[in-house]
């Protein structure tokens, strides 16, 4: 059943903005995005839940929010607010599902961010909440309306270079170092978190966005290779820069796939084949972190992003780079891309989200904007399958 555009601004419940986390993705990619004036005429903070209604308030005060933000310290007492209308989840992973089903449940819309949650079946079970409560849920694969990614789109949809025969993508990171984690991210080491370089640093910052580019894989046609070659893991504390203790990581840190397209599609031509490799923490000096190609029947298009893979959030220490070869001239043309106005009012860690949460706040369709859940839910079962077709 068709929904109504949403009214505005959405009272809007903030989950996992805390004063002490050790992680500040809600605070620096989602916040600033609800503090702007277009982002005030969008959306109303009227509540925050954290792991206690004390941890809430301390939030409302060191972010300065108006004293009218309700604290939550329990899940269940949020989806009972009958003055919010949408939640915005940036808990741990493992967090994820049990603070945000309730208000799902309650027909409450909702953000989550990526990935879901710590396995399928919970992914499925708010997909469940969602169909039967009629709330819309997006989730946070905002890879996906990153400006280099939408300009290479474009050229897919619309240089006129034939149709595509291959794509080989060569990236590097999920974590900023090889064999060592900063105290706030040991789970990365867990599998059962859910939150890792496999569904993180590949899922979500690279293998997504590839695919929303050129085409869905065809499934069976993907061969995958994942291996752990540093299962020894150091744990850093930020603080003094100590190595505090080694933990044992059962999350692969090097893998690589190859798959077809479908057969003779709007885009590709039979037999085009993705070619992908990624390994966990820094590339060699002066290899790129992310370099994606992408060949045509009459020209090839390179992306290179020197210091970072994640172009949804933190690839823009160095310039993000888009040339295209066409091969009747020899010619290589450098891309331009941009920012939009909106985007430039906030810092880059919260550009693409900005993009998705707006889109979303003005019931633009699904897909046109923002990612569902349902989608969501289909990519983390993809990535499932290739790691169990792995051994993992």
């Amino acid at each position: 059943m068709a929904r109504p555009a949403p009214q505005k601004p959405l009272r809007t419940a903030l989950i996992g903005l805390s004063a002490s986390a050790v992680t500040s993705w809600a605070s620096t990619a989602h916040l600033p995005n609800f503090l702007t004036a277009t982002g005030r005429s969008k959306f109303t903070i009227t509540a925050l839940l954290n792991s206690s209604t004390e941890a809430a308030q301390e939030a409302i005060k060191t972010y300065d929010l108006s004293l009218a933000t309700k604290p939550y310290g329990n899940p269940s007492d949020l989806a009972k607010d009958p003055e919010v209308d949408f939640v915005v989840c940036n808990t741990r992973v493992d967090k994820h599902y049990e603070t945000t089903l309730a208000s799902i449940k309650a027909g409450k819309d909702a953000y989550i961010e990526w990935p879901i949650g710590s396995d399928i079946a919970q992914a499925r079970e708010l997909v469940v909440a969602s169909q039967e409560s009629n709330a819309r849920v997006a989730v946070g694969l905002q890879g996906r309306w990153a400006p280099p990614v939408l300009k290479l789109k474009e050229i897919v949809e619309q240089a006129g270079l034939g149709k595509i025969l291959s794509s080989e993508v060569r990236a590097y990171g999920g974590t900023n170092h090889r064999g060592v984690l900063p105290v706030g991210l040991k789970y990365f080491a867990e599998r059962k978190v859910g939150g890792n370089p496999i569904t993180i640093g590949f899922g979500h910052a690279v293998i997504d966005f590839v695919q929303f580019v050129v085409g869905e894989l065809i499934p069976g046609t993907v061969h995958t290779r994942f291996e752990l070659q540093r299962p020894e893991i150091r744990i850093r504390d930020p603080k003094s820069g100590r190595i505090i203790e080694t933990v044992r990581s059962d999350v692969p840190d090097l893998l690589s796939l190859d798959g077809l397209w479908p057969t003779a599609s709007e885009y590709t031509a039979d037999n085009a084949t993705l070619l992908f490799q990624f390994r966990r923490g820094q590339p060699f000096p002066g290899t790129p972190s992310l370099e994606w190609r992408i060949n045509f029947e009459d020209g090839e298009v390179r992306l290179v992003s020197p210091s970072g893979i994640s172009l949804q959030a933190a690839a823009y220490d160095e310039p993000v780079t888009i040339q295209l070869h066409h091969f009747d001239t020899e010619k290589v043309e450098n891309i331009e891309w941009d920012w939009n106005s909106l985007q430039k009012e906030v810092p880059i860690r919260a550009r693409t989200v900005l993009s998705c949460l707006y889109a979303f706040a003005d019931g633009v369709r699904e897909g046109y904007g923002w990612v569902g859940i349902e989608d969501a839910a289909r990519r983390a079962e993809q990535i499932e399958g290739w790691l169990k077709e792995g051994g993992w």
